[in-house]
């Protein structure tokens, strides 16, 4: 159930949801998730996992063992839950079908928002219709290491001046239509980078909740 009020605060709940492949879920997609929801004012993050990801390469891990890794990676945080529509899927994740059925669920007063990382926002012109986002959703983006915040057009710069706020507040009185650049931790971790070390034998215990290391472990993933 989605709920639409903030009854203490009488304001919309802001929607927002983070896809990734997940492969695995680690520290790097979780802590700045839950420092953009501070500062935001988030009260629920939607996780959810991708089936047949089409940016890149297919995941190692099979869609069950992904999901089993983000159920146990946010069983103890209330801040997350998680929404498998994109893994009953048999088609590519293309991220504006899935805005859309959330759109349609909601309605369309209800504040939405889709959480991406500052790499995701310099490639997003790539994106299956991709000018559309917008009209659906606010974008929430995390920082990234390495990554400027200039887009590498004058044409994708301008695109985001017109529709960027500089404060949380905008994206609770509108339901779409706002990019907020947030300000979180910078966290070197990639999931290529885990899978690596694990081929490799090397120590994984300060990039992913030892739930997860435990789970791949056990299911001899990525070895």
């Amino acid at each position: 159930m989605l709920h639409t009020t903030n009854s203490s605060l009488n304001s919309p709940i802001i929607h927002a949801l983070f896809g990734g492949t997940f492969d695995p879920i680690h520290y790097g997609h979780l802590r700045p998730v839950e420092a953009l929801a501070k500062q935001v004012g988030l009260k629920q993050v939607i996780l959810l996992p991708n089936h047949v990801p089409p940016h890149r390469l297919q995941p190692e891990a099979s869609p069950q063992q992904r999901l089993e890794m983000v159920h146990l990676a946010v069983q103890d945080n209330p801040l997350f839950t998680v929404d498998t529509r994109e893994l009953q899927r048999q088609t590519p994740s293309y991220t504006i079908e899935t805005l859309k059925s959330f759109r349609e669920e909601v309605g369309e007063q209800c504040p939405l928002a889709f959480i991406i990382g500052q790499d995701s926002l310099q490639s997003i012109h790539t994106w299956h219709r991709w000018t559309e986002l917008l009209d659906i959703c606010h974008l929430l983006v995390c920082s990234r290491p390495g990554y400027a915040r200039q887009l590498a057009t004058p044409e994708m710069q301008q695109w985001l001046e017109q529709h960027q706020v500089d404060t949380p507040a905008p994206l609770s009185q509108k339901s779409h239509g706002y990019i907020y650049l947030a300000e979180t931790p910078l966290l070197d971790i990639s999931a290529t980078d885990i899978r690596q070390r694990h081929q490799q034998g090397l120590n994984c215990d300060d990039l992913l909740p030892p739930s997860i290391q435990n789970y791949i472990d056990s299911q001899k993933l990525y070895s």
